[in-house]
């Protein structure tokens, strides 16, 4: 019996991969190993959790049990990974060997925590999994005033539905504006203006200097002096990509772990799919470049050469408040920007200096104009 195909990680790439073999190949042997209980839920839902009032298992679409069984997947949870052998191609888990044909790491990122003095450093909460707000939840759901730290995508996006679920919100980040690399700035005033009537707090142009543990919680000092008490705090200040194991394996590692362009990296018979990977140089935490590289990643263990194309991707900001849809950059490469402003949205177009457009921004009734305007941005 040959060695399975075998996948380190039960993330969206790493699922969806599967479903994408299983659509044409029902009986190739795959082994998964995942440190997790390996269910199947839908990550971008514990962006809106509190308001809607889910717990962790409500997020959970297939169990790990019946997603093997429906899938033919042997699937080991709760099964860390300690090393990977590329001359014997096989993986070690708790010194048992496990021989693999191709090896895929879908190892995901963790969530950044900034370095942060304090004895309550060790309370920081990361919201990065359904493992994660499992192990946090109750604390979460008794707290009433929450600290985010972190501005970007996701923080803002937790602090909208924190504060729509009745909670007392203060938002941290060094930057001057929300989203800062993503939104121009004067979409990011818009947005924070709303969020501002709702009752968000902002403490723009501040980092944490210490989180110190107090009767009622936790203080937080900022670099201002300024104090905020909370009974948690949520870091939301990035990802840091999963690299041990391709670094103990002797993998080409950059920002991520280097894939070429049918996701394989400098080892012929290991591939790389999802937050870990480091593609064209970047490494892309979107839905969008996951499901077409599961589909390019299948055809290539199934013996397919396919290469990804990549085409500029749709980013979906869920803040209700004021939605908003955007592609491409209009930040970093923008030099000047259309904007066009009515009582039903924005609508932001960024163009480099050639005057080539290299982004756009739509919000509210606006977004109906979202695909137009990426079609215009990939032709």
């Amino acid at each position: 019996m040959s060695a399975p195909i075998t996948i380190i990680g039960s993330g969206f790439a790493a699922y969806q991969l599967i479903k994408t073999i299983r659509r044409t190949d029902k009986l190739t042997a795959i082994s998964l190993f995942t440190a997790d209980a390996g269910d199947d839920y839908n990550k971008p839902d514990l962006s809106h959790v509190f308001s809607k009032n889910q717990s962790a298992s409500d997020l959970i679409k297939i169990s790990s049990k019946q997603f093997a069984s429906d899938f033919n997947v042997d699937l080991h949870p709760f099964s860390r990974v300690e090393r990977i052998d590329r001359v014997e191609k096989n993986i070690t888990i708790n010194g048992i060997k496990f021989t693999y044909s191709k090896l895929v790491l879908a190892t995901g990122a963790d969530a950044f925590i900034p370095a942060i003095q304090g004895d309550a450093f060790t309370e920081i909460i990361t919201l990065n999994s359904l493992a994660e707000y499992e192990r946090s939840q109750s604390k979460l759901v008794q707290a009433k005033r929450i600290a985010i730290i972190g501005a970007g995508l996701i923080g803002t996006e937790l602090a909208m539905d924190l504060k729509q679920s009745g909670k007392e919100v203060v938002v941290i980040d060094p930057c001057t504006s929300l989203m800062a690399n993503m939104l121009p700035e004067f979409v990011a005033h818009s947005l924070q203006k709303k969020m501002c009537k709702s009752g968000v707090v902002f403490e723009l142009e501040q980092t944490v200097n210490a989180l110190n543990k107090v009767e009622n919680g936790i203080s937080v000092q900022l670099s201002s002096g300024v104090t905020h008490y909370v009974d948690c705090v949520i870091s939301a200040a990035g990802l840091k990509v999963n690299t041990d194991l391709a670094k103990q394996a002797g993998l080409k590692l950059n920002k991520g772990i280097v894939v070429d362009l049918q996701l394989k990296t400098s080892d012929e018979n290991i591939f790389a799919i999802g937050d870990c990977a480091e593609i064209n140089g970047k490494v892309m935490p979107f839905l969008q470049p996951i499901l077409l590289s599961a589909n390019i990643l299948a055809k290539n263990l199934s013996g397919e050469p396919a290469e990804l194309k990549l085409t500029t991707m749709l980013v979906k900001v869920k803040t209700p408040l004021m939605p908003i849809q955007l592609a491409g950059d209009c930040v970093i490469r923008a030099s000047r920007w259309q904007v066009d402003i009515d009582a039903t949205g924005t609508t932001v177009k960024a163009f480099n200096e050639a005057e080539q457009m290299v982004g756009f921004v739509v919000t509210e009734e606006r977004m109906k104009h979202a695909f137009p305007l990426l079609k215009q941005l990939n032709n």
